[in-house]
């Protein structure tokens, strides 16, 4: 892109804020600004926009408790089916896993990849280890070295790659196939205009955990799938230390059932739990955000006394391959989250905001789950599955987390 070319874009787009910035820029950081602007879809940057000033009611949707299945109330009959169902499928390389590990541990106050962060076992674990972990007791188990891939961001993606390097793996080189980061979109103000950060550039946020089809495609990852006969998928997040990343009873569950996701669930703490509840809404599988769940659902309860929605989306979804083609061919829909963020105006002047002042775009993966038909849900024990790290103190932090994984393994 010419510097006349990109003057002419973003004036027609109402963003010519960025001529006075590229002026500013020495000519390393102009050509990188002529190329963000030359990747950036206008058009779609503006659709965007028209999301921040749209109003969700769910009072418009109809939402109905989803149907759960029990781990601990299936009969030793099942449980021992679904997993010699599952055992087989692992041991015929049918299984991978996804790791969704794009952020930072800013929150921890650590300054890496939160998959790095040291939560304060002995022998200083990080997040990253605890997964280890699992994936050699299964290698021993099964004969078999599941893949491992771990999606990164833009920010974090060298960072991951060395610290694996530098640990030599972790002695699981042969399992970790491939890091591949997710897409990012742009940041906007209040006024629609893109944000731009103390190196003179735009600002970019990764997509949320919804990109993880479009990243699994546009990297080459389902292909790879694919070509080595995988069949399912379990893709979850960094954070929880807890997660069952290799699970013969979820998976034969999805296959004896002949499902194409199941999601894995707990019931939530308490009404005011900030985990995405799993229900039906308008007659198809869904996830309510925390966020977005009104009072009179929030604390509705069942004749029984239960919460009506009480089923926590934990971030532990296991899909066919199948679908997650299906999937990656249409785009999920956005949604807004208005933060703090540092921004440079026009004069080249810092502005650190007291308020919320920015939008970032994201999508969400359970935005899939109304594209099937069923989606299976299994539940399972809290302190079975359970032990998320998010807050650097208190609910969800390492001291609770830390309690929780010595209890189940037994440290």
């Amino acid at each position: 892109m010419t510097y006349e070319e990109f003057k002419e874009k973003v004036t027609s787009y109402g963003q010519e804020h960025l001529i006075k910035l590229y002026e500013r820029l020495d000519e390393k950081g102009k050509a990188k600004l002529l190329s963000q602007v030359a990747g950036i879809d206008f058009d779609g940057v503006r659709k965007l926009f028209e999301l921040t000033k749209e109003k969700k009611e769910f009072k418009d949707f109809k939402i109905e408790p989803v149907e759960a299945t029990d781990a601990s109330a299936l009969s030793e009959e099942q449980k021992n089916e679904y997993i010699e169902i599952g055992t087989e499928a692992i041991k015929n390389g049918k299984l991978a896993v996804v790791m969704m590990a794009g952020g930072q541990g800013t929150r921890l106050g650590h300054s890496g990849p939160k998959g790095t962060y040291e939560f304060g076992l002995d022998g200083h674990t990080t997040i990253f280890e605890t997964y280890i972990r699992q994936f050699k007791e299964a290698e021993e188990k099964y004969g078999v070295a599941v893949p491992w891939y771990i999606m990164t961001s833009k920010d974090n993606n060298m960072e991951t790659i060395e610290f694996f390097y530098n640990h030599d793996y972790f002695g699981y080189e042969e399992g970790i196939k491939t890091f591949f980061s997710q897409n990012e979109l742009p940041m906007l103000d209040e006024e629609g205009r893109l944000i731009v950060g103390e190196d003179g550039l735009i600002k970019e946020a990764a997509n949320g955990h919804g990109g993880v089809f479009e990243a699994l495609v546009s990297n080459g990852v389902l292909e790879q799938f694919k070509q080595k006969g995988i069949e399912w998928v379990f893709i979850c997040g960094v954070d929880n230390i807890l997660a069952r990343v290799i699970d013969p009873l979820a998976l034969g569950y999805s296959i004896k059932k002949g499902l194409l996701a199941t999601s894995v669930s707990c019931i939530k703490a308490n009404p005011e739990e900030k985990v995405g509840v799993l229900c039906i809404k308008d007659g198809k599988p869904s996830v309510v955000e925390y966020t977005e769940l009104t009072d009179e659902l929030r604390y509705a309860k069942k004749e029984n006394g239960e919460l009506l929605l009480s089923e926590g989306h934990l971030l532990m979804n296991l899909f066919n391959v199948n679908v997650i083609s299906d999937i990656a061919k249409e785009e999920l829909p956005y949604h807004v989250a208005h933060k703090k963020s540092d921004i440079v105006d026009e004069e080249g002047n810092v502005i650190k905001p007291d308020s919320p002042n920015a939008y970032k775009f994201e999508t969400f993966i359970f935005d899939a789950f109304d594209r099937l038909p069923v989606l299976g849900v299994l539940r399972y024990k809290r302190e079975e599955c359970f032990a998320p790290i998010k807050n650097a103190e208190g609910v969800d932090s390492p001291e609770t987390a830390r309690k929780l994984y010595k209890d189940y393994y037994k440290l």
